[in-house]
């Protein structure tokens, strides 16, 4: 009778054992899942490129290292950014070579 006591009690311990061993593991992955996804917080001062941007400025630009590489956030920011001031100087060209070609046809001499 001591040996079915003694195997009961010690099944009862296992038993308790494995419950709050899976217990814990499933409350610590129910938390974790998708923390890599979440959106970074902004923490460190915005990288930014002065307004009128030169090929100097963007190789001086240094993006903070996080876990898995680069922050996303600072470097879609910069390259927003970039964009935005490639797409001013474009239409900026566009607008002066018009501009010129203007001034060009009304200098010509009509024979």
């Amino acid at each position: 009778m001591v040996v079915v006591s003694f195997f009961l009690v010690f099944l009862a311990i296992v038993i308790i054992g494995a419950v709050l061993f899976l217990g814990t593991g499933m409350a610590r992955s129910s938390r974790d899942s998708g923390a890599g996804l979440d959106e970074p917080v902004p923490n460190l001062p915005p990288v930014l490129l002065p307004a009128g941007a030169k090929a100097s400025d963007v190789d001086r630009v240094r993006f903070a290292l996080g876990l898995r590489g680069y922050r996303m956030d600072q470097v879609d920011e910069v390259l927003d950014e970039l964009r935005d001031q490639l797409t001013s100087q474009e239409r900026e060209i566009e607008r002066l070579k018009l501009a010129l070609e203007a001034a060009g046809n009304q200098e010509e001499p009509k024979e």
